[in-house]
């Protein structure tokens, strides 16, 4: 699956949680343990300054992917490669800060993921001073300011606090402090899901304009379609931690191949259809504690054989599409 070349490779990516009851309640009451597969062996590639979207219900991994992407969790088996470099163990060699200058993560929510306590020159400023990119005064100042006005606010904001700002501005904080390192490679974990629609709007045209001047490679995670379709290039549409799909963005809209997919796009309001019911995404997400055997989709799943519900799909390319279908592979869909 992955490009020659790619900028970013990621290799049968997995984690795995113990999400067991204490060991004195497994003993007297006889529990065993349990493990929570939230990332299951995904492989993916992103080439230099594209945006890959990972999409899919909650708790489907989309956010687990990304704190492994960037060191935040240590990954149960895979790999993550960067220009040829090995991600992980990259973060804990003694030249681990330039692997963190590289790569940066913008948060969901912005009323969370900035200290209160702090004023935003404190915020933004952090990474130049723990990466020791700046150590006069004046310049730190100087490059604060800069990336204020970078992403549309003003230079005296430098003195405020985040309950100062609305949403859409704290967002903005945000990605100036992302952008703090000169990264070239930014994984955001739904930035605009918690922002007003012409607010997001906003922010997804300041990003789209930062990957265009600065050449930066977006890993965007959303569960919102239309966001998906206007920021990306290619999509990934993950279920119960594993991936179902890669398409590019134009190929998979218009021909989605997995059933999931399918779903998931025609549960999406159109135009067209204004007065008309939607198509719901049909059943619930099985126990992730206790996923399915074979395809984990095949609960919910209107092709599914008895093939489905025993062997596990692998991916096929079809189309310049990968999908992980044994009713596609056959033909049935």
């Amino acid at each position: 699956m992955n490009r020659t070349h790619a900028f970013l490779e990621v290799r049968a990516l997995s984690k795995t949680f113990d999400v067991s009851p204490p060991l004195l309640a497994r003993v007297l009451e006889r529990k065993p343990r349990q493990m929570l597969h939230a990332v299951d062996r995904i492989s993916f590639s992103i080439e230099r300054g594209q945006t890959l979207a990972l999409v899919g219900e909650s708790g489907c991994g989309k956010s687990t992917v990304a704190r492994l992407l960037v060191g935040l969790y240590e990954p149960s088996e895979g790999s993550v490669h960067l220009e040829g470099q090995e991600v992980h163990s990259g973060l804990q060699s003694k030249d681990s800060r330039a692997m963190r200058r590289r790569m940066q993560m913008i948060f969901q929510d912005p009323y969370a993921s900035l200290n209160p306590r702090w004023r935003v020159q404190s915020i933004i400023g952090e990474g130049l001073k723990v990466q020791g990119i700046v150590t006069d005064p004046q310049e730190y100042k100087s490059r604060v300011e800069n990336l204020l006005t970078t992403v549309g606010l003003s230079a005296a904001d430098v003195t405020k606090y985040p309950h100062q700002f609305s949403g859409g501005q704290r967002q903005r904080i945000s990605i100036a402090r992302a952008l703090a390192t000169s990264p070239d490679f930014l994984v955001c974990d739904e930035p605009t899901s918690a922002l007003d629609v012409s607010v997001q709007a906003q922010v997804l045209n300041i990003m789209k304009d930062l990957q265009h001047e600065r050449g930066l490679t977006y890993l965007f995670i959303s569960h919102n379609l239309a966001v998906v379709r206007y920021v990306s290039d290619r999509v990934g549409v993950m279920y119960l931690g594993r991936l179902v799909e890669i398409a590019d963005k134009n190929e998979l809209f218009e021909n989605p191949r997995h059933p999931y997919t399918r779903m998931l796009i025609d549960a999406v309001p159109k135009l067209k259809t204004t007065g008309q019911p939607r198509v719901p995404v049909q059943g619930e997400i099985p126990n992730p504690l206790n996923p399915p055997t074979g395809c984990s989709f095949h609960p919910r799943c209107p092709h599914a054989s008895s093939r489905c519900k025993n062997e596990r799909p692998d991916f096929i390319y079809q189309h310049s599409t990968f999908v992980a279908c044994h009713a596609v592979e056959e033909g049935r869909i």
